[in-house]
């Protein structure tokens, strides 16, 4: 009954959908638990690039079981356009099922999240302003709409007509939008149900049947645990909870289904949009780590800021997932730099330390980095297969990361192909290094033709 979290350890964009499509290929399902189509998870497949926003990164491995599930919030837009693409590039995307319960995004979030953001002025959260967060507003207010709701035209528009009355006032500049029409509305997302129909599951069973068979599956989460709205950088933060525990609400399994949390980091920091980042670095340096990382949002296309790893913040979050192991990315980004800083705590604005990530926002957003600063190196790592294929300095790197979070490093990405990975001794004693399941846990269950 393997089951196996994957979860940013940052603030977002780890490298989380490079890490679970190598995984992937040993798992019998990947099940996307939270988040919508505010994130991106980019691929790189035989010298192609893939970027997924709602479909499961496992869904170029043909024939597995990829699974949206309860907690994802659905843009049947993107979902329909992201399906057709990869229909056109030649992916077979049978086995994808999205759980009936999953809720979606209607235009008036859309419109609700450009109007909020605007208004913010100077003080804007830095949202994708994809409707994610009225959506989930929605949710928690009894107000949403379900994919299985697509399925019947009367409580589909039942719902539209209750979910709108609350937000007459704040769509009011946007009440000559032929999108907010009943009508219009309702034949749109009926359209999108008919499309969507032959996906549309009861995904728990399904994925307590893999379980059960004791295979293993992947559970991919979005964004990372700083942005957390609960434990991350509030309100700089995203509407859902991209921690290890949400895969359980997220995909309906207990927590006794949960046998390894790994968490994805970079071999150094970034953050997008407004917030505190402590360790960030700016000038000709970051112009140079940003270049070569490539460090620009896969859904927005924002160059990210960038900074020094900080580990104070990486075993905060090692913590509240509870990781067994590290997967650590783009350490090759780092070579070339003769001297690396990492942050061993936080200087508050009056000389304060913090050995432990602050809790009130008014010590983090003012609080910058001590640094340890450790010897870098120039061997170009693309080439590295195994750890002692790495520079000494990389490996004492690598050493003392794992050492002051309290995690193993199972996994170390080298460069962006699915063969520029280091698997580790440590990844001998996860899941992924035990022997595979032989027997099938059956194909997934019949579909009409998409």
């Amino acid at each position: 009954m393997p089951g196996l979290v994957i979860v940013g350890a940052q603030w977002g964009d780890e490298g989380k959908g490079k890490i679970t499509d190598l995984l992937a290929d040993r798992a019998d399902a990947v099940v996307r638990f939270q988040g919508g189509n505010n994130a991106g998870h980019t691929i790189v497949r035989n010298g192609k690039t893939w970027k997924l926003h709602l479909i499961p990164s496992g869904i170029l491995h043909r024939g597995k079981l990829c699974v949206i599930g309860n907690g994802v919030v659905v843009d049947p837009r993107v979902l329909t356009d992201e399906l057709d693409e990869l229909r056109r590039r030649r992916v077979d995307t049978s086995a994808l099922r999205i759980s009936a319960n999953a809720h979606l995004i209607m235009p008036y979030h859309l419109m609700l999240d450009h109007a909020g953001e605007a208004k913010l002025g100077k003080q804007q959260i830095g949202t994708t302003r994809r409707g994610i967060g009225p959506c989930y507003a929605d949710k928690a207010a009894r107000l949403g709409i379900r994919l299985q709701d697509l399925l019947d035209e009367k409580i589909l528009k039942q719902k539209i007509i209750v979910a709108l009355e609350p937000k007459r006032l704040s769509l009011r500049p946007y009440a000559k939008d032929p999108a907010l029409d009943l009508q219009t509305m309702t034949e749109e997302y009926l359209t999108y149900g008919h499309r969507l129909e032959p996906y549309i599951a009861d995904t728990t069973r399904i994925v307590h049947e893999r379980l059960d068979a004791g295979h293993l599956v992947v559970f991919e989460g979005a964004q990372g645990a700083l942005l957390d709205i609960d434990h991350g950088t509030y309100p700089f933060v995203t509407s859902s909870n991209p921690v290890a525990g949400a895969a359980c609400v997220g995909a309906g399994v207990g927590p006794r289904d949960i046998d390894e949390i790994w968490g994805v980091t970079k071999a150094y920091g970034t953050r997008v949009g407004s917030g505190p980042f402590p360790t960030e670095v700016d000038g000709a340096f970051s112009d140079m780590l940003r270049e070569r990382g490539g460090e620009y949002g896969t859904t927005t296309g924002r160059p990210r800021r960038v900074g020094w790893l900080a580990l104070v913040a990486l075993r905060y979050a090692a913590r509240i997932n509870s990781m067994t192991a590290l997967a650590i990315t783009k350490l090759d980004v780092l070579s070339g730099i003769d001297r690396l800083q990492v942050c061993t705590r936080y200087r508050g604005a009056e000389g304060a330390e913090f050995e432990y990530f602050p809790y009130h926002q008014t010590v983090l957003h003012h609080a910058g980095g001590e640094y340890l600063e450790m010897r870098g190196w120039s061997e170009d790592l693309s080439d590295c297969h195994t750890e002692s294929d790495l520079p000494d300095a990389a490996r004492e790197y690598l050493r003392f990361v794992a050492e002051f979070v309290g995690v193993p490093i199972a996994l170390i990405g080298v460069g962006p192909g699915p063969d520029q990975v280091i698997w580790t001794n440590a990844s001998q004693d996860t899941v992924i290094g035990r022997p595979a399941a032989t027997a099938s846990a059956g194909a997934p269950e019949p579909l009409a033709k998409p």
